[in-house]
């Protein structure tokens, strides 16, 4: 009870963070980042002794451990460029895609927006660079905006092989990388993929890949999913520190069709039961809950869900323990 009365207590200090938080939305990145710099007070020993702990665990890393082929893609390609966001929109998309020609859009979509061409050769790998071969080929054929500069004997290789092989070979290859970041297609496939780093310590939070609703049939669909994964979760939670066992991570915009700002008063009413119901699911399985982030526009919309779905939790251990 003591825990449920300084809880609420804080509410006008939570209220005065959500403001300050409000205040910075779209704030100039400069002045932010100036302002972070300031706060931390390092002195120029902390700094520098920081630092050498960084490259000492970077070089460890290194010297001990074979990079994957997923890993040998990221360093080439990264996450900051466009070709880096577009593998990666492939590799989780073509696993869930429905049919042949879905497949061929989406690679024709995601292919034309990157600049192959400034990675060939960078890598140590040769198989990656033979990727990047394959994909800047590819991508000047679905795009051929700057075709003089692909050579005659690679466009003769492109009209030897086909067009359909080409895509084929790029979607098996985002295929292979997409597998990398799925652990399976199922809870019982993912958790017996997952036995291997479960036995070294690791724990997981469990998602499932798809986007937002669409359809009020879509949020549904959803809702039954995250509930299944929890019963399934629910035999491999054998630890009674929550921590030590799987979790389940939520995606808010996946269990209402109008997750937007426009429509807080419909979400807060539709959803925030709906997310109760699957918290309190969890916690019946001594599980981690765990609510996905959304885009920056959706942050303050997400957090007052939160703490309605926390609000409700307090009004129900209040009313226990007055005896109502």
């Amino acid at each position: 009870m003591s825990d449920i009365i300084s809880t609420l207590s804080n509410k006008d200090q939570l209220q005065n963070i959500r403001i300050g938080m409000r205040s910075t939305y779209l704030a100039d990145e400069k002045v932010c980042i100036e302002a972070l710099l300031k706060s931390l007070a390092l002195s120029s020993e902390t700094r520098e002794k920081i630092s050498a702990q960084a490259a000492d665990l970077v070089r460890h890393v290194r010297n001990h451990s074979g990079p994957t082929m997923m890993e040998k893609f990221l360093g080439e390609y990264g996450l900051s460029t466009k070709e880096g966001v577009a593998l990666m929109c492939m590799a989780e998309a073509l696993l869930r895609v429905p049919d042949k020609a879905t497949i061929d859009a989406l690679i024709e979509d995601k292919v034309r927006a990157g600049d192959w061409s400034s990675h060939l050769g960078h890598s140590n790998s040769s198989v990656i660079n033979t990727s990047t071969w394959a994909l800047l080929i590819t991508g000047k054929l679905l795009a051929p905006v700057d075709e003089n500069k692909v050579s005659s004997t690679m466009r003769g290789l492109v009209k030897r092989v086909g067009e359909p092989v080409v895509r084929q070979a790029v979607a098996q290859a985002m295929k292979e990388l997409g597998s990398q970041f799925v652990l399976g297609r199922t809870m019982k496939e993912a958790t017996h993929r997952a036995k291997k780093l479960t036995s070294q310590g690791y724990t997981h939070s469990y998602d499932m890949l798809g986007e937002a609703a669409r359809t009020a049939e879509d949020a549904t669909r959803y809702f039954n999913s995250y509930s299944q994964a929890i019963s399934d979760l629910a035999p491999h939670c054998k630890d009674d520190d929550i921590r030590n066992n799987p979790g389940i991570s939520v995606k808010l915009s996946a269990l209402h069709p109008r997750y937007e700002w426009g429509q807080r008063t419909r979400v807060l009413t539709e959803l925030v039961p709906q997310v109760l119901a699957l918290a309190l699911q969890a916690k019946e399985a001594n599980m981690g809950f765990n609510v996905d982030s959304e885009e920056a526009d959706r942050l303050d919309l997400s957090l007052d869900v939160i703490a309605a779905v926390i609000a409700s939790r307090l009004e129900r251990l209040w009313c226990c323990g007055t005896g109502l």
